[in-house]
C-alpha cells in the first residue's frame, strides 16, 4: 500500500476484517450517514428519536444481529461491534437503541428465556415490530444491583410486582420490558408486556446529554403475571450480568466511533480554518493534539478488534470488556474534550458533532458499570482482592 493510511484507521485494522464484517461496516456507514448523521442535531436538540427508526433498524438486520435463529442474522460478534462503531459515530443515542433491544432485552430472553418465551418476542424484536427495554437499574441501586428494592412474590400461580427502575433507555416506546426484581429465592427476571395493568412507564426529561435517546421511569404497581412470565432458571444477579457485559461489548466498539468522527472533524476543522496566515494544522501545538488523537483513537480500535476475535472463539473474559468499556471510554471523552477545544467557539454549536459526542460520552462514561467500577473490576482481577465494599 502507498499514501498515507487515513487518521481514523492509521493502523488499518479494517483491512482484517472479514467480507461479511466489512459488507456489514459499509451497509451501516452507509445507512448511519445518509438516514442519520442529517438529522441527529435536530433530535438531539429536541429531546426526540424517530417513532419508526427501530424497523428501519429492523430491515437492516442490526437488532439481535449477534443472536442465532428467531429471525436474527446470526453475524460474528466483529460484525456486531463494527456495526456499533459505526452508529455510534454519528451518535451513541443511537447505539444505545440497538444495543439495548439487542444485547440487553433480547439477548435476556435468547439466553435465558423459555421456548415459548424466545418464540413469542424474539421474531417481532429483530425486525423491529416490538421493541424491548431492560430494567434493572433504581434510583437506590446503581453500581449495586443487589440491593434493589422491586420485588415478585407469589400469587398461587401467579406473579405479583411491585417497584421502580430509573433509567431505562426505550422505556416509553417498549412493548416488553425485561424486569429484574427479588423474590424469595433470589433475583430473577420476567418479561413484562408493557400494557400490562399496573405498568407505566414516564419519560425523563431535562437531559443534557443522551438526548437523542429516549429514557424513562418504570413503575410496576402489583403489576400481575402469569408463571410463563418469569425466566425459568437463571436466579441471582449472573443474569442481568450476562446481559450487561453484552451490552458493555457493544461500547468497545461504539466509543471508537464517536472518538473517530471528532479526530476527523477535529482534522478537518483545523486543514480548513486560517489564523496568523496560515492554517490551524500547521501549528506544532495542534499537530501534536492531533497525533495523540490518532494513537488513541487507534489503540482503541486495537482494543475492540481484540476483544472481537476473544468474543468469537468463546474465550472472551467479562473483566476484559471491563477493560474494553474502562479504556475505550475514557479515551473518546478526552479526544472528544481536545476536539472540542480545537474548534474553538465553534465546538460549542451543533452545527458540528464535537460538543454533543463529548456531552453523550459523559453519560456512557458512567452507564453500565461507572468508570471507578470497570478499574476495581481490572484491579480485582490483577490483585485477586475485591475492593468494592
Amino acid at each position: 500500500m502507498t499514501g498515507t493510511p487515513p487518521a481514523g484507521d492509521f493502523l488499518q485494522l479494517d483491512e482484517r476484517l472479514t467480507v461479511e464484517e466489512r459488507a456489514v461496516r459499509d451497509t451501516v456507514r452507509d445507512f448511519a450517514q445518509a438516514e442519520l448523521a442529517p438529522h441527529i442535531a435536530g433530535w438531539y436538540e429536541n429531546g426526540v428519536l424517530p417513532q419508526d427508526l427501530g424497523r428501519s433498524f429492523g430491515k437492516l438486520g442490526l437488532l439481535g444481529m449477534h443472536l442465532d435463529g428467531y429471525g436474527c442474522a446470526g453475524v460474528s460478534a466483529t460484525a456486531y461491534g463494527v456495526a456499533c462503531r459505526e452508529l455510534e459515530a454519528v451518535d451513541s443515542g443511537l447505539r444505545s437503541f440497538v444495543s439495548v433491544q439487542g444485547s440487553l432485552a433480547m439477548f435476556a430472553i435468547h439466553h435465558w428465556g423459555s421456548e415459548a418465551q424466545r418464540e413469542e418476542w424474539l421474531p417481532r424484536m429483530a425486525t423491529g415490530e416490538a421493541i424491548g427495554c431492560f430494567g434493572l437499574t433504581e434510583a437506590e441501586a446503581g453500581s449495586d444491583p443487589g440491593s434493589m428494592r422491586t420485588s415478585a412474590r407469589r400469587d398461587g400461580s401467579d406473579w405479583i410486582l411491585n417497584g421502580t427502575k430509573m433509567w431505562i433507555t426505550n422505556g416509553t416506546l417498549a412493548q416488553v420490558a425485561i424486569v429484574w426484581a427479588r423474590t424469595e429465592d433470589g433475583v430473577r427476571g420476567f418479561v413484562v408486556p408493557t400494557d400490562t395493568p399496573g405498568f407505566a412507564a414516564h419519560e425523563m426529561h431535562r437531559k443534557l446529554s443522551l438526548r437523542a435517546s429516549i429514557t424513562a421511569e418504570l413503575v410496576l404497581d402489583n403489576v400481575r403475571l402469569p408463571a410463563t412470565a418469569v425466566f425459568p432458571e437463571v436466579r441471582g444477579l449472573r443474569g442481568p450480568l450476562s446481559c450487561l457485559d453484552e451490552a458493555r461489548y457493544g461500547i468497545v466498539w461504539g466509543a471508537v466511533g464517536a472518538a473517530r468522527a471528532c479526530l476527523t472533524e477535529a482534522l478537518e476543522y483545523t486543514l480548513e480554518r486560517t489564523q496568523f496566515g496560515k492554517q490551524l494544522a500547521a501549528f506544532q501545538l495542534t499537530q501534536g493534539k492531533l497525533a495523540d488523537m490518532v494513537v488513541a483513537v487507534n489503540n482503541s480500535g486495537l482494543v475492540a478488534a481484540q476483544l472481537g476475535r476473544l468474543k468469537d472463539a468463546g474465550s472472551l473474559l467479562p473483566v476484559q470488556v471491563s477493560y474494553g468499556k474502562l479504556a475505550n471510554v475514557r479515551a473518546a471523552l478526552d479526544v472528544a474534550r481536545t476536539a472540542r477545544s480545537m474548534l474553538g467557539a465553534a465546538g460549542i454549536t451543533l452545527d458540528h458533532t464535537v460538543m454533543r459526542h463529548m456531552a453523550n460520552l459523559e453519560t456512557v462514561y458512567t452507564y453500565e458499570g461507572t468508570n471507578e467500577m470497570h478499574a476495581l473490576s481490572v484491579g480485582a482481577a490483577v490483585t485477586g482482592i475485591p475492593a468494592f465494599r
